[in-house]
């Protein structure tokens, strides 16, 4: 079960970010490399489904990558805003399942948005998640 983050009265997506991933890295001993946050805010609902995306991957990568660095970059641009988290962790094969997987594409779903996990056996997993700008506004 994740940690449901949310983000604090008056604060923007990419300060909510920046806080849990600060305090993800503290907690864990992984170290966080943030690559790119959002210049602007979103609408509060594709906000929560970053949040909770994120949230479960990070507990993924926690649970089961045995990861030293996460990278995380969230960005807004003309095609819309995208997310992704990877790691340098021991990966899979095969197809990305669970319920944790099922989870975070119902959350991009959700929002009219898609998500893909790949893993590479020992080089890590990277999850992706986007909201094309037609759908941010619905």
């Amino acid at each position: 079960m994740t940690k449901q983050l949310r983000m604090r009265a008056g604060h923007s997506l990419a300060q909510a970010l920046e806080e849990h991933l600060a305090e993800w890295s503290e907690s864990t001993g992984v170290t966080v490399e943030i690559w790119a946050l959002p210049g602007r805010d979103v609408p509060a609902r594709i906000a929560r489904a970053v949040l909770a995306t994120l949230g479960e991957s990070l507990f993924n990568v926690e649970r089961h990558s045995r990861a030293t660095v996460v990278s995380v970059a969230v960005t807004l641009g003309p095609a819309g805003l995208r997310m992704t988290v990877s790691d340098d962790g021991v990966g899979f094969s095969g197809p990305a399942t669970g319920r944790g997987v099922t989870a975070m594409r119902a959350h991009f779903a959700d929002v009219g948005g898609t998500l893909s996990v790949n893993g590479v056996p020992g080089e890590g997993t990277t999850v992706t998640g986007a909201v094309p700008r037609s759908r941010q506004g619905r």
